[in-house]
């Protein structure tokens, strides 16, 4: 099994950014990625702890987000967002949170809860886990769930981090509880990820237009993925080797 693709997602939401090669350290999610989130104005995160999905502005309520594309200059921190239907923008996620929030605020419905400020969390991020997680994805799965669709569909729905190919399709859900060799880091196997509204969004164009939840129950469940803990830290590059241990 060989790495395909690897994507980081600065800003929780707000688009993704390819990579070639990245560090991953024992106990850390992915550096840099879902590092900042924009909280709704209902929302409870502060920034001094992980809080779950609910409390943030994303895909599941409004799609437009899912059209966003991002990329993080390591440097200085700063990230340049793109989406088909806003000019481009450059900016801190904190020190320019209201240029960030009046820049999304006409991609998310104005009947729900809105933008309200930027939290961040360095380390950890605020990945959809209570534990400091990596998704990996598996590209036969992928086109498994292309053929109950009937549709073509970008992989870019899933807002994985590490894709890979070489195993067959869905064999990723037996690994739960098993080892893994990724490069140099290794990681350990926790569980499927469940899938919500945001994956029926195109990443073009931020619309809803195919139901990969529907696909996905006729398989009698919402998963496609699966979550797993860094436990060796170590380097990743695209092409690298994934071995089951």
């Amino acid at each position: 099994m060989r790495v395909t693709a690897l994507y980081r997602h600065p800003i929780k939401s707000h688009g993704r950014e390819a990579l070639e090669r990245i560090r991953l350290e024992a106990g850390q999610a992915m550096p840099n990625d879902r590092r900042w989130a924009v909280a709704h104005d209902s929302a409870k995160a502060d920034g001094t702890k992980w809080a779950p999905c609910a409390n943030f502005s994303r895909g599941a309520k409004a799609p437009q987000l899912m059209a966003i594309n991002a990329v993080l200059d390591d440097a200085t921190d700063m990230v340049t967002l793109t989406h088909p239907d806003r000019d481009p923008i450059t900016l801190h996620p904190v020190r320019n949170a209201g240029s960030l929030i009046s820049w999304v605020m006409p991609l998310v419905p104005q009947d729900r809860a809105l933008p309200a400020r930027v939290v961040e969390l360095v380390a950890r991020g605020f990945t959809d886990t209570p534990f400091a997680s990596v998704s990996l994805n598996n590209m036969a799965s992928h086109h498994a769930v292309e053929a109950l669709a009937q549709s073509a569909l970008s992989p870019l729905r899933w807002r994985g981090n590490i894709w890979f190919d070489g195993a067959a399709a869905w064999e990723e859900f037996e690994w739960i509880d098993r080892d893994l060799r990724l490069g140099s880091a290794m990681l350990r196997v926790k569980e499927r990820i469940t899938r919500c509204k945001a994956t029926t969004a195109n990443p073009e164009t931020g619309e809803s237009d195919v139901d990969t939840l529907r696909a996905l129950n006729i398989l009698g469940h919402q998963d496609f993925g699966i979550y797993v803990e860094v436990t060796q830290s170590g380097d990743v590059a695209l092409g690298d080797q994934l071995e089951l241990l």
